[in-house]
């Protein structure tokens, strides 16, 4: 086999690192990319399938269209009243505008003011993550949709 140095050596190095999903979850969770293609799809669908069709599909926990591994999307209200919970339905129709993480960051509160000056963005806070009952840092992707925010976050 044939040793690569030098530059080319660099470049081939470089492309194979890029190509690795650097923001996957430590035990094979969802990574950006995922999220955002996720976030993107249930945008779309509510647009062409309506809300109420598309709040269930992310609502059951069976249709693998919205819930990859530790995936799932979430759907609030521009007010912070939850629209659609893909791992909680308990939380559907409740207003968590006063939510706040485990640090005291009140991340839906941001969320939602985020939603109101972006049409996406990305956000920081601790979540439960749904795969293993821990705590941990989160990365949400949204997408601001008239006055509703659709998500997908990553667990770090």
């Amino acid at each position: 086999m044939k040793m690569i140095s030098g530059v080319a050596g660099v470049a081939l190095c470089t492309a194979l690192m890029a190509m690795t999903p650097a923001a996957q979850a430590a035990d094979g969770g969802a990574n950006k990319d995922d999220a955002v293609s996720m976030v993107k799809k249930g945008v779309a669908e509510i647009k062409s399938q309506g809300a109420d069709k598309t709040y269930a599909a992310i609502i059951d926990k069976d249709n693998k269209e919205f819930h990859d591994r530790d995936l799932y999307l979430v759907v609030y209200g521009l007010d912070g009243t939850v629209k659609a919970h893909g791992a909680n339905t308990k939380m559907v129709g409740k207003n968590l505008i006063d939510l706040k993480d485990i640090d005291g960051k009140p991340f839906v509160k941001e969320r939602v003011e985020m939603a109101q000056k972006q049409a996406s963005f990305w956000q920081d806070y601790k979540f439960t993550n749904p795969e293993n009952k821990k705590i941990e840092p989160k990365s949400m992707y949204c997408e601001r949709l008239e006055q509703t925010v659709v998500c997908g976050g990553i667990y770090k």
